[in-house]
């Protein structure tokens, strides 16, 4: 008997965008996109059009370049978002607008300020104004997961009704429990009457760690799309992971009587891809995805996986795509073959100038790195698109860092501000604390340093090291990235990359805000 088709929502770009510092350019949303077409995934949430101009531009860019997945905006239920996200979605080959309100008694109340009747109205309405655009229409009843279900009932007959497609629950700020949310799924399927006239959808945050088990708690009781991201990225404790929802379903298929339609190797090379490009490292024993994901430390494991695999591996490793980096290139590779593994990562270059400029990058690494892995050709790519997108306020033109035991260490930068050299010299606790000081006596940012983070991108003591720094001020969070095999140079790019971020207000604001 074939089994039903289980519809995988990445909504990475848009509700993973949402963590602080994560908001991503129009560059880096079409190259993400483009991952998520390769690994099949049938619906792409690129975005919140109304948020701001640079949002609806790369909502509008995604729409116009995926042609296999449906390409899909968010929209309050409000008429010039909702228009907004239309205008945003249009040219997609498949498009969708998602449209929502709030349906909890706390957000009725305290938030929107209405009764359940002009939110039973205002939900339909923005259904009527998305069917101008598409007959692709999700509505979602905001903190679904807090609501009266005799109210969730009658604001969902209302909007299938008008025309919605797909009717999305949220457990909003991931107050449910497995059994609980699954009750709620299947209650909802026998209590609405037109029930069956549209596909049932999950959104379930993290907040209680819960995010994976309610999803798939729903999909027992009969959800068939999950909303999920890569990584579990996502706003506070995130959403549920992309890859745990796959790999549960694929692995587990004498519990599930649905599979979803992703290449499942595709999954690491994608984890990889958002990771260098939000800032937000795996954590090393992250499902599926995490470098201990497949290690096996304990003698008995060990052991027992020598003999057969399956006594301690319930899945294969490169079934995800681990395994599959391939060792491509180094100093003596030429143009073409750079720009033919680049092609093959699915990094699309906009123009021969910016091809130019990324493989003199590459060279320039390969000379102090004499393997060159596919984590670092993402890597440079991403700071390649860093340096030309943001038009660089400042730039790192020099360092020096010294460090000596018994001595306190010190630096000496030079940095360009809008072309202009400054130099200055500080003292720190370590070579890294004393470059940032350094550049802070040069730019007086007045910044507040919240997050420094070290990951190394492959093995070895010749591997680029990738430091993120996350910055706040005046309300505003921005990650900056740098990779270098010299961990302080790194360090140094990362924090010019977090104050250029600052420095440019466009494109960067959160979809929140």
């Amino acid at each position: 008997m074939a089994k039903e088709k289980l519809i995988i929502f990445d909504t990475t770009m848009r509700d993973g965008e949402q963590s602080p510092g994560a908001s991503m350019t129009k560059e880096e949303k079409l190259r993400i996109a483009r991952q998520l077409e390769r690994m099949r995934v049938d619906a792409i949430e690129a975005g919140f059009p109304a948020a701001s101009d640079g949002d609806f531009d790369a909502v509008r860019a995604v729409a116009k370049a995926i042609k296999d997945s449906t390409v899909c905006g968010l929209a309050r239920a409000n008429e010039n978002d909702v228009r907004r996200c239309g205008e945003a979605v249009k040219h997609a080959a498949s498009p969708r607008v998602h449209t929502f309100i709030a349906t909890s008694p706390i957000h009725m109340e305290k938030k929107l300020r209405m009764e359940p009747s002009q939110v039973v109205e205002q939900a339909v309405k923005a259904v009527r104004w998305a069917r101008h655009y598409t007959d692709n229409i999700e509505f979602s009843p905001e903190d679904a997961g807090r609501s009266d279900i005799d109210f969730l009932c009658r604001i969902i007959e209302a909007v299938i009704k008008a025309g919605a497609t797909t009717v999305n629950i949220p457990d909003t700020v991931g107050y449910t429990l497995p059994e609980q949310f699954g009750a709620l799924i299947r209650q909802l399927r026998e209590r609405v009457p037109n029930s069956h006239k549209v596909i049932w959808s999950v959104h379930c945050h993290n907040d209680l760690g819960l995010a994976v088990a309610n999803s798939l708690a729903a999909v027992l009781n009969g959800a068939r799309q999950v909303e999920c991201t890569i990584n579990g990225l996502g706003e506070r404790a995130g959403n549920a992971a992309l890859e745990e929802i796959v790999m549960a379903v694929r692995t587990r298929q004498d519990v599930f009587s649905c599979d979803t339609n992703i290449d499942t190797a595709q999954i690491v090379p994608a984890s990889r891809l958002v990771a260098n490009i939000t800032g937000f490292p795996v954590q090393p024993n992250k499902a599926i995805v995490g470098a201990n994901a497949f290690a096996h430390e304990a003698g008995i494991h060990q052991d027992g996986v020598i003999k057969s695999r399956d006594t301690y591996e319930i899945m294969r490793a490169e079934d995800v795509g681990w395994g599959a980096s391939k060792l491509v290139l180094g100093k003596h590779s030429g143009r073409n073959a750079f720009r033919q593994r680049l092609q093959d990562l699915g990094i699309v270059l906009e123009s021969e100038e910016t091809l130019n400029a990324a493989f003199k990058r590459f060279k320039d690494l390969a000379d102090k790195k004499h393997e060159i892995f596919d984590e670092d050709l993402h890597a440079l790519i991403s700071q390649e698109s860093i340096e030309h997108v943001e038009n660089e306020h400042y730039e790192l033109v020099s360092l020096l860092a010294h460090s000596e035991t018994g001595e306190e260490p010190y630096a000496r930068v030079v940095v360009t501000e809008d072309g202009a050299e400054k130099q200055a010299e500080a003292r720190g606790s370590g070579p890294v604390d004393a470059s940032f000081k350094a550049i802070e006596s040069i730019v007086a940012s007045g910044a507040e340093l919240l997050l420094y983070s070290v990951n190394s991108i492959t093995t070895g003591t010749d591997a680029q090291g990738e430091v993120t720094v996350r910055l706040a001020k005046g309300g505003r969070i921005v990650n900056g990235q740098g990779a270098d095999t010299d961990i302080v140079v790194a360090s140094a790019k990362a924090y010019i990359n977090a104050l250029n971020k600052l420095h440019s207000k466009l494109d960067r604001l959160n979809p929140q805000v």
